[in-house]
């Protein structure tokens, strides 16, 4: 069952290497954290623990850095929704699995990628 927090503004957080964060600032969105590897969780935790924010997105190298009891907290929670994206220097390879886990845990189907 997923945790539901109501009391999030929806706002919007990045959270990554520089190359995702960049292009989220260049687009006029403010709150964006560059962190290298030993910030990224301290970083992560005090947003989500926060209530600010209905959304944060982070690099993949940001979820590699997650204690494994955080990394399943978050991926249980809706509010604030927590995506994961590669950033120019990861491979996508791995993108089509984490969108249909994403579609599972948020709309609850299955995607079958062929």
């Amino acid at each position: 069952m997923s945790k539901q927090k109501t009391d999030t503004t929806g706002k919007l957080a990045i959270v990554g290497d520089r190359e995702l964060v960049i292009g989220y600032r260049l687009i006029g969105i403010d709150d964006t954290f560059i962190v290298d590897d030993e910030d990224a969780s301290k970083k992560i935790q005090k947003l989500y623990s926060s209530n600010e924010y209905g959304l944060i997105i982070a690099s993949n190298s940001v979820r590699a850095k997650l204690p494994s009891k955080f990394l399943s907290e978050i991926e249980e929670s809706i509010e604030p929704l927590i995506l994961f994206m590669p950033s120019q220097n990861e491979t996508t390879d791995g993108a089509e699995e984490s969108i249909a886990s994403l579609a599972k845990r948020v709309l609850g189907i299955n995607i079958e990628v062929s």
